[in-house]
C-alpha cells in the first residue's frame, strides 16, 4: 500500500529508495556495538496533490530529539549566520525591552544570544533535554518541550506571545505540520514576524544532496508547498530569500497581516511571486521534476566508491571529517565503513568517543587529523566545507587532502 501524504492524505509517489537505514544521529557507545541496531525504511516521495516532498516512514519524535548530539554553537559559520539575520531584524523592527523574541528548536541558544545581547527578552523552545540544559546554563531561558498548538496556546495565555519568532531547520522535522504551523499562528502577535528557514528541495535535487534525506527530516520544502501550508492557518508569506547555508535553504518571512508590504526593507513581497512563478515553470511540485534523481544518486555512489578504492589500492590512508547526520546516510547508502575509514574526526565533544551508526567507524577529536596525518579525509560535513577547510589549514599544509563528495567527488 502506498503511504499517504502527511499533510493532505493523498497517496505518495516514490522518487528515491535508500533502503533500511539506522537513525542518523543515533551515535553508538562502545557498549552498544554488538547489539542489533534498529533500522527504518528511508524512501523519499512526492505528493501529487499538494506537491510536498517527504519520506514515507514517520519515526516517533521522542526517539529522535529528546537526547540530541548536535550543538549549533560548534559551527562558527552558523552562529555568524544567526547573528546576521538577528541584526537585520533588529534594524527593521521596533523591538524593545518589552518585546519577546522566541525561537522554536532553539538548540543551545546560538541565535537567541544575539537578541539577549541587544537587551531583548528571549524564550527558547527545544525538546532535547541535554541541549536545552546547555542553553539555560548560558542564560538563555529555554523550555525543553516540543512546540505545537497546545504549547502555543499556553504561551499566549500566559502573556508570552512573540514579536518575532524564528524557526530554523525545524519545520522539516515535525510530524504534525498542522499543529506546528497552527502553533506559530497562535503565539505570534498580530504585528509579529515569523522567520522560517528550511533546506530547499530544489537544491537537494539540483546539487544531488541525497544525504540530507534522513528520518529526522520528514519533509523537504518548496516555496509552493510552504505557502499553501501556512495559508491554511491564516498566515501569509511576505518575503523569501535563498541562502547557501546547509547546502541551500529557503528563508521565508511570515505575518498574520495580509496587508504587510514586506517583512524587511530589503526583501520585497515580489520575491514571493517571482519564486512561485519560477517553481511552477520548473514543475517543482510534480513527480516529473524528480525523474532521474535515483539514477544520479546511484552513479554518485559508484564514482565515490571507485575513487576511494583507487586511493586504497595506491596505499593511501583515509579518514573522514564531520560526524554529521548526512554522513551516516552517505556511509550507509554507499557501504563505506571501517574497511576504508580509520576514523571520523569531529570538533564536538558530545560526539567524540562514540561510533557512526550502522558502519561503526569511531569518532575522534578533530586534532587527530594533524596527529595521525591521513593522506585523504572524506568530508562528510560538506555543507560547512569552507569553514572546515580554513580550520584544518595545518592538516592541509602537511600534505593532507579533503575529498568533497557532493555533488561530484573531488579532491581539494
Amino acid at each position: 500500500m502506498t503511504a499517504p501524504c502527511g499533510w493532505c492524505g493523498t497517496a505518495l509517489t516514490a522518487v528515491l529508495d535508500l533502503g533500511a537505514q539506522p537513525l542518523a544521529n543515533a551515535l553508538l557507545t562502545a557498549d552498544e556495538l554488538d547489539a542489533p541496531e534498529r533500522r527504518f525504511p528511508l524512501t523519499l516521495a512526492i505528493c501529487p496533490a499538494c506537491g510536498l516532498v517527504q519520506i514515507t516512514e514517520a519515526v516517533p519524535p521522542e526517539e529522535l530529539f529528546r537526547d540530541y548530539p548536535y550543538f549549533s554553537s560548534t559551527s562558527d559559520a552558523f552562529v555568524e549566520h544567526a547573528r546576521a539575520i538577528v541584526d537585520r531584524v533588529l534594524a527593521a523592527r521596533d523591538l524593545t525591552s518589552s518585546s519577546l523574541a522566541v525561537e522554536v528548536a532553539s538548540n543551545d541558544g546560538y541565535l537567541l544570544q544575539h537578541y539577549a545581547a541587544a537587551g531583548i527578552p528571549v524564550l527558547g523552545i527545544d525538546p532535547a533535554r541535554n541541549v536545552a540544559a546547555a542553553a539555560n546554563a548560558r542564560g538563555i531561558p529555554t523550555l525543553d518541550e516540543f512546540f505545537d498548538d497546545r504549547l502555543a496556546e499556553e504561551l499566549a495565555r500566559t502573556g508570552r506571545s512573540a514579536d518575532v519568532l524564528h524557526a530554523n531547520n525545524v519545520i522539516a522535522h515535525v510530524p504534525d505540520l498542522g499543529s506546528f504551523v497552527g502553533g506559530i499562528a497562535r503565539v505570534l502577535k498580530p504585528t509579529g514576524l515569523a522567520v522560517i528557514e528550511t533546506p530547499y528541495v530544489r537544491d537537494l535535487v539540483e546539487r544531488l544532496e541525497f544525504d540530507t534525506v534522513y528520518h529526522e527530516h520528514r519533509y523537504y520544502h518548496s516555496l509552493t508547498a510552504l505557502a499553501g501550508i501556512v495559508a491554511r492557518h491564516g498566515l501569509h508569506v511576505v518575503g523569501v530569500e535563498r541562502m547557501p547555508v546547509h547546502g541551500g535553504s529557503l528563508r521565508i518571512f511570515v505575518t498574520a497581516d495580509p496587508a504587510t508590504d514586506a517583512a524587511l526593507p530589503d526583501v520585497p513581497r515580489s520575491s514571493v511571486t517571482e519564486m512561485l512563478d519560477e517553481e511552477a515553470r520548473l514543475g517543482l511540485d510534480t513527480a516529473g521534476y524528480y525523474l532521474g534523481f535515483a539514477e544520479e544518486v546511484a552513479a554518485l555512489g559508484r564514482d565515490l566508491r571507485g575513487m576511494l578504492d583507487r586511493l586504497r589500492t595506491e596505499g593511501r590512508s583515509i579518514a573522514a571529517y564531520g560526524a554529521a547526520a548526512k554522513g551516516t546516510v552517505l556511509l550507509n547508502a554507499f557501504g563505506i565503513g571501517r574497511e576504508t575509514l580509520r576514523f571520523v574526526a569531529d570538533r564536538s565533544p558530545h560526539k567524540q568517543g562514540r561510533y557512526m551508526p550502522g558502519v561503526h567507524v569511531p569518532i575522534v577529536p578533530a586534532e587527530r587529523l594533524v596527529a595521525d596525518g591521513p593522506d585523504v579525509c572524506l568530508l562528510l560535513a560538506w555543507n560547512f566545507a569552507d569553514e572546515i577547510l580554513a580550520q584544518q589549514g595545518e592538516y592541509r599544509e602537511g600534505g593532507g587532502r579533503f575529498l568533497v563528495p557532493i555533488p561530484t567527488p573531488k579532491l581539494v
